[in-house]
């Protein structure tokens, strides 16, 4: 049986506007590796906003059955480095170029966290 990778956007929205998206793609089938680039718009994000995208990426019902995760964030974004160190396991990061890539584990099916409003997985 051929598997195929799941592709999610998810967005953060304040004000009708996107302050913060990521794209995700998960490996079908329960134990598998989600790979996940977040991103902020340029300028003032209310605190509390990035922490609010890690929360609803890791949230995704497909995103609860795997068992890793590798991320890609911006050097500097310290409030996603913050959220994904309290919500996941071994985790390490490492710079490339202007960004950090975090490798981490996840609990499969583990606990929910409640989203802020404005929080919004997009259809694909």
């Amino acid at each position: 049986m051929v598997q195929r990778d799941l592709h999610q956007h998810v967005e953060v929205n304040e004000d009708d506007r996107t302050v913060a998206a990521a794209e995700v793609t998960t490996s079908e089938g329960l134990g598998g590796i989600v790979q996940a680039s977040l991103r902020a718009v340029s300028g003032h994000i209310a605190p509390g906003r990035r922490a609010s995208l890690v929360d609803a990426v890791l949230d995704l019902p497909q995103v609860r059955l795997c068992a890793r995760l590798r991320a890609v964030i911006p050097l500097g974004d310290t409030e996603s480095l913050q959220r994904l160190r309290e919500r996941c396991g071994n985790v390490s990061t490492r710079p490339a170029g202007s960004t950090a890539i975090l490798e981490a584990d996840l609990a499969v099916g583990g606990p929910r966290v409640v989203r802020a409003p404005g929080v919004h997985p997009l259809p694909e």
